[in-house]
């Protein structure tokens, strides 16, 4: 019996490690993949993609929601928010600005570091504050409807051989003109265009703001098809 006892016991002790050794490996490989997590999330936050790296944090959170790290992500991310609102707001995206502005005040008062009352804290508040401000100022400017405003003039090919669309880009050219107080120059191809150019121009400025006083003058480009010239002198 005690060959058969001393097998067995062999055999009981074999298949001990055999599960040791299997179960050893995947405890291990946990730390590594959750640190691999930690740098992907580091590295989608530096490349802008702000996107993933929220969602990366919330499983982490899930995962780990007392870890340490959670609050300092949770900052950068935030502030990489702000960082895009402000850009995007500078090119006049003023809707990609809101979104990027609100996911920035939805990550930041979770944040004790960006809550509290030390300096940095209050001077990040005081620089989401100024983004907000930026923005409603921006929202509450007219859009241009046919130029850039940022550009020193933009010139418009008119729709002449369509006359309803004409009458309707006019009527675009018009609001542009009264709120960015823009001089109009007609370029055209004969002088006989000009005039009811102009008056078409005329009626629709007036009917937006009659005490605009609209600047109007025209050149003859007898190569060139009917476009208009508009420089803004409020941007």
């Amino acid at each position: 019996m005690k060959p058969f006892a001393s097998r067995y016991l062999l055999v009981a002790a074999f298949s001990l490690f055999l599960a040791a050794c299997s179960s050893a490996p995947v405890e291990q490989a946990d730390a590594p993949a959750q640190a691999d997590a930690w740098q992907q999330l580091q590295q989608n936050i530096a490349s802008n993609e702000l996107a993933t790296a929220e969602d990366q944090l919330a499983a982490l959170q899930a995962q780990s929601p007392v870890d340490p790290r959670l609050e300092q992500y949770q900052r950068q991310l935030a502030e990489a928010y702000l960082q895009r609102s402000q850009i995007v707001l500078q090119k006049g995206d003023v809707n990609a600005a809101a979104t990027a502005l609100a996911r920035a005040r939805a990550l930041m008062p979770q944040a004790p570091a960006v809550t509290g009352g030390d300096a940095v804290s209050q001077a990040r508040k005081a620089e989401l504050e100024k983004a907000e401000a930026a923005l409603k100022a921006a929202e509450a400017k007219p859009q241009a409807r046919v130029i850039d405003p940022t550009a020193p003039s933009t010139v418009i090919a008119l729709k002449t051989t369509d006359m309803a669309a004409m009458r309707r880009q006019l009527d675009e050219i018009a609001k542009d003109v009264v709120n960015y107080q823009c001089e109009v120059v007609f370029q055209v191809p004969r002088t006989e265009d000009a005039p009811w150019l102009k008056t078409l121009l005329e009626k629709r400025v007036h009917k937006l703001d009659s005490s605009f006083a609209l600047k109007q003058k025209h050149e003859i480009q007898r190569k060139l098809p009917a476009q208009v010239v508009l420089v803004p002198h409020q941007r």
